[in-house]
């Protein structure tokens, strides 16, 4: 029983890993701003910026203010897709940032080991390269300073 219970507390805490959460000093609005300007910057392109919160209000139902921002590097995804089509699936990159139950802001995306665990790929550095360009865009944008 114990192993049994160790097992599933140790899945748990992995599965919860794979999702990186991290706090921004701004609002939402002004934090997909900045996560905007350093992804162009970084020679990455914005696909979409879906607001949850909007789509929900256009319904008639409340969240809390959320949005999150679509964006890759067509290169490196189309290489890790060659791989494994279903990594498609998981591309392009987002970040989603919102304001919690606290009322702080928040930015969450998943660490790019996710790929790696869920699909068929062998691309170390590129996961590294993800994970460090995703780990600078967030603290970068959640500073809330202008460039």
């Amino acid at each position: 029983m114990k192993k049994i219970l160790f097992l599933m507390v140790t899945g748990l805490s992995l599965f919860a890993n794979d999702i990186i959460v991290k706090e921004s000093r701004c609002s939402v609005d002004v934090t997909v701003k900045h996560i905007k300007n350093i992804v162009e910057k970084k020679g990455l392109h914005v696909f979409a910026v879906i607001n949850h919160s909007g789509n929900a209000e256009a319904v008639g139902l409340k969240l809390n203010k959320s949005k999150m921002i679509v964006f890759g590097n067509a290169k490196l995804g189309t290489g890790l897709m060659q791989q494994d089509m279903t990594t498609g699936l998981d591309l392009p990159l987002r970040i989603l940032v919102f304001r919690d139950t606290d009322n702080k802001v928040k930015m969450a995306y998943r660490d790019g080991s996710w790929l790696k665990n869920h699909h068929l790929i062998e691309a170390q550095k590129k996961i590294a390269k993800m994970n460090k360009a995703l780990d600078y865009i967030t603290t970068k944008a959640g500073k809330c300073k202008k460039d």
